[in-house]
Order: structure tokens, then C-alpha cells, then sequence
């Protein structure tokens, strides 16, 4: 049986690149890259599959409205996707029971969960503040996989 710790590891192989689908207004899907990883939720502490995205991104504006989310991770032939509920942590954005100004260090953990590393983590949080950058934190009701 595939759980998140299935997904952990295949995000380890290829750097946290993962696809990340949302749903439309319209009824269709709306895809995309990015980078994610296993954490820990930063208020409940469960184990879900984060990644960051701009302020503005249709991702978000979808998430915002339609708070699910599936996300594949490939290695090879290898892969698994994860499906459930998604919850966003940002400026825009308030997680009930996270205080906002641990932002900055969520921002740096969800990016390390993906594989990440900076040597200026000062310019990286600034960064992320200019680009208004939120976390998404996916609790996983299904995964599956080909394995």
C-alpha cells in the first residue's frame, strides 16, 4: 500500500518536482510544476505535501475557491500522486491557528522538504515576501502509485 511516506521518498530522487493539478471554475484542470515535500503541518503536525506558489498564481485563485488538490511525483518510470484537501498558509491568506509571522520560516521549510538549499536565507525571504509567496499544504486522503 502507497502512503506520504512513498511520496517522501521518490521527491528525494528528482529534486521535489512534481505536477500539482487544480480545478477550475469551469470544471476543467488546471496543471502546473513546481517544487514540493513531506513536512509537518505546522499547526496539527500530520504529515501533508507542501510546496510554495506566488501570490498571484492561478493555482492559488483556484485553491482559494475549490480546496483540493492532486500531486504526482516521477522519478523514472517511478511515481505517485497524492489527492486531498489543500490549505494555504500567506500573506493574503491566514491559517487559522498558524501565527503569520512564522512565514518566512515555513516558506524556508517547505523548501528544504523539497530538496532545497540557500546560503543567503536572508535574500530568499525577502524574495518570497516580494513575490507575496504562500505555502500549500496538501493533507493526503489518497495516495497511489504504480508501484
Amino acid at each position: 500500500m502507497t502512503d506520504v511516506g512513498d511520496f517522501a521518498a521518490l521527491v528525494r530522487r528528482d529534486r521535489g518536482l512534481c505536477v500539482v493539478s487544480t480545478l477550475r471554475a469551469g470544471g476543467t484542470i488546471q496543471s502546473s510544476v513546481v517544487n514540493a515535500g513531506v513536512l509537518a503541518h505546522p499547526v496539527t503536525g500530520a504529515r501533508v505535501i507542501g510546496f510554495t506558489t506566488r501570490g498571484w498564481a492561478t493555482k492559488l485563485v483556484n485553491l482559494r475557491e475549490r480546496p483540493r488538490a492532486t500531486i504526482v511525483v516521477r522519478s523514472g518510470w517511478d511515481w505517485a500522486a497524492a489527492e486531498g484537501p489543500a490549505e494555504i498558509a500567506g500573506p493574503a491568506d491566514p491559517l487559522p491557528g498558524f501565527d503569520l509571522a512564522g512565514l518566512p520560516g515555513l516558506l524556508r521549510e517547505v523548501f528544504s522538504a523539497a530538496g532545497g538549499t540557500h546560503e543567503d536565507w536572508p535574500a530568499y525571504d525577502r524574495v518570497m515576501a516580494e513575490e507575496r509567496r504562500a505555502a500549500v499544504l496538501i493533507s493526503p486522503e489518497r495516495v497511489y502509485s504504480n508501484g
